[in-house]
């Protein structure tokens, strides 16, 4: 199974550390009761435990939920610690937080509005 998520309207990131333990539904029920965001929105949602060398990622795809986990062989994610929060990530932040980056990258050029001349 390869499926494009590129055009995935959101991409969530749960910060802080989720139990690794809970499967589809329980990470369902802690998005929709602890974040207050819909699990059946076009959104991926990540979560990481608190080794931070494995992810989880949940994704419904318009008739069920597909869920991704991944353990890192090598290295170790630069998960945001803050227990409480839930972050909007564009696909930049996302290639950088699965490549062992900081989501903050302050000397990256970051897109600019447009100007008045």
């Amino acid at each position: 199974m390869k499926q494009d998520y590129t055009s995935v309207k959101n991409i969530y990131i749960i910060c802080g550390k989720t139990d690794m333990r809970k499967g589809i539904d329980g990470l369902a029920t802690l998005i929709q009761d602890s974040f207050e965001l819909d699990p059946y929105s076009d959104s991926i949602f990540l979560f990481a435990g608190g080794s931070k060398d494995r992810y989880k990622c949940l994704y419904f795809d318009g008739n069920g939920f597909a869920m991704l986990y991944k353990r890192l062989d090598n290295g170790k994610l630069q998960w945001p610690r803050n227990e409480r929060e839930v972050r909007n990530l564009s696909q930049q932040e996302l290639r950088w937080l699965l490549e062992g980056l900081s989501i903050q990258q302050p000397k990256a050029i970051q897109s600019s509005s447009e100007g008045i001349f």
